[in-house]
């Protein structure tokens, strides 16, 4: 997906963006997915040494419990970890059965979608799987769909 069809909340969103992408090591749709998502909040931004690790590409499973997070950078960093892992990776901090379906839960879509961050989080899932952001009818008749 080009930079120019990308939708952005803001310009300090965009400038985030563009400036991850630019010196990032890894340009893959992982990275892109990430970067965007954390962009779009100015809590995750601030704190996104806190969220992830350049160095070692890795998402920093504790930043969820900081002081600084809010209800909507949580869903954010979520979303973020949801793209960028596939999957649910805090899941496994918690201890016991209801504990790890309480937390499971906070990575569904009622609960991520459910705010202002919305049309943005449709724009990340949109840079993390650019092949089913549009419906191909010619591929899926190649393939045997009777849709």
């Amino acid at each position: 997906m080009a930079e120019k069809n990308i939708k952005f909340i803001s310009e300090k969103h965009k400038a985030f963006y563009m400036e991850k992408m630019q010196n990032a090591k890894f340009k893959d749709v992982y990275h892109q997915a990430l970067y965007y998502c954390l962009g779009v909040n100015a809590d995750t931004r601030f704190h996104f040494e806190n969220i992830f690790d350049e160095e070692i590409h890795c998402v920093r499973l504790e930043c969820l419990q900081e002081g600084w997070q809010t209800s909507g950078s949580l869903k954010v960093v979520r979303m973020a970890f949801n793209l960028f892992c596939n999957g649910t990776p805090t899941v496994n901090q918690k201890k016991d059965a209801k504990g790890k379906l309480e937390e499971c839960s906070r990575y569904s879509v009622e609960e991520l979608f459910a705010c202002e961050y919305a049309p943005f989080f449709w724009q990340a899932i949109q840079l993390r799987y650019p092949e089913y952001a549009v419906y191909n009818n010619a591929h899926a008749v190649l393939f045997g769909s009777e849709d």
